[in-house]
């Protein structure tokens, strides 16, 4: 009987601490997010599964062509996808389906070459403040992102898609384009 007691416990014990480990890791570390959608194509297509990494923007600010989860700043049970194209206290203007952004009295037109159609929308500026990003999906004419809901606050950042884990033959990790 001592022996039985022991064998349970053990087994006990063991689920215990897997279940205390994959909390630590799904709520300070990663997590799983299902694409869904076409906002993101073609580098992110609807039913892709992706690694969620949750610490790095506790240790640095997110940075410009960074891919971000973040929760839907007018409904926080929603999860959108999109690039950050503009950084707190930017100005980001659109016109003729090029980028800009100005910053520090300095302007970058953004090479983009994720994307494969120029947005067809009408000329667009936005200043930024301080915490707030100003994020599009690559696929510009149909992303409902910054453009038209405005600014995303840092607080609703989840964090930074890492890696495709599904589908297995696109399976990758992510870094940002150089602009």
């Amino acid at each position: 009987m001592k022996k039985f007691l022991w064998s349970v416990f053990e087994v006990a014990e063991t689920i215990v601490i897997a279940v205390a480990a994959v909390f630590v890791v799904r709520t300070f570390i990663a997590q799983p997010f299902l694409v869904s959608g076409s906002s993101m194509e073609p580098g992110f297509n609807n039913g892709n599964y992706l690694l969620v990494d949750e610490l790095t923007y506790r240790l640095r600010n997110p940075e410009r062509g960074e891919v971000v989860v973040f929760k839907y700043p007018k409904d926080p049970n929603s999860y959108f996808i999109k690039r950050i194209i503009g950084l707190p206290g930017e100005t980001v203007k659109i016109e003729d389906g090029r980028v800009e952004v100005l910053s520090d009295g300095e302007s970058q037109v953004l090479r983009e070459p994720y994307i494969l159609q120029k947005t067809n929308a009408a000329y667009f500026e936005k200043t930024l403040g301080p915490d707030e990003y100003f994020v599009m999906g690559d696929n510009r004419n149909f992303s409902f992102d910054s453009r038209s809901w405005g600014p995303l606050p840092k607080e609703d950042i989840v964090g930074v898609a890492r890696f495709r884990l599904w589908p297995f033959n696109e399976a990758m990790a992510f870094t940002p384009p150089a602009y």
